[in-house]
């Protein structure tokens, strides 16, 4: 630290200050530039068969029309034990699309009362809809193949979280 400030005072003032300025504004473009990034609530749930658990994860929750358009768009990676439930006010026939999605996803869609009703794999950036075969309230997105490591299947629980 002692170097570089004798540096900035030797001639190097304004290398210096310029190197800061570039820094201050990639800093704060950075951080315009994030404008539409999300910070969802997080919730564990937990999956049961017959009263038993099967599987704990934390789930962000997409709850608002905004950040359920967003979901998990732009990630890179999720580890296994995490994901993100979108919550619908509704019963309805759930359409997803992985645009702008580069991880590979399963997708369970999971009725009012907690009770899966089928599971679907989804691959990046494909844009043909995955819809539910019937109506649904929840969509439950982990890692592509998740569901069937954990033991987890159609009929099984989730535990949701109160959200409302």
């Amino acid at each position: 630290m002692i170097s570089r400030a004798r540096g900035l005072w030797r001639g190097g003032f304004v290398k210096g200050l310029a190197s800061f300025c570039f820094f201050f504004a990639g800093a704060v473009f950075a951080s315009c530039s994030s404008v539409d990034s999300f910070d969802f609530a997080v919730a564990q749930i937990s999956i049961e068969r017959e009263g038993r658990e099967l599987a704990l994860l934390s789930a962000e929750l997409a709850i608002t029309q905004e950040e359920r358009a967003r979901g998990l768009m732009h990630r890179q990676s999720l580890d296994d034990g995490y994901g993100m439930l979108f919550i619908f006010e509704r019963d309805q026939i759930l359409s997803f699309w992985m645009k702008n999605t580069y991880i590979p996803l399963s997708i369970a869609f999971i009725a009012w009362d907690g009770r899966i009703l089928e599971i679907r794999d989804m691959e990046p950036h494909n844009l043909n809809a995955v819809r539910s075969s019937r109506s649904a309230r929840y969509a439950l997105e982990v890692p592509q193949g998740w569901f069937s490591r954990a033991g987890i299947y159609p009929g099984d629980l989730v535990i949701l979280p109160q959200t409302r």
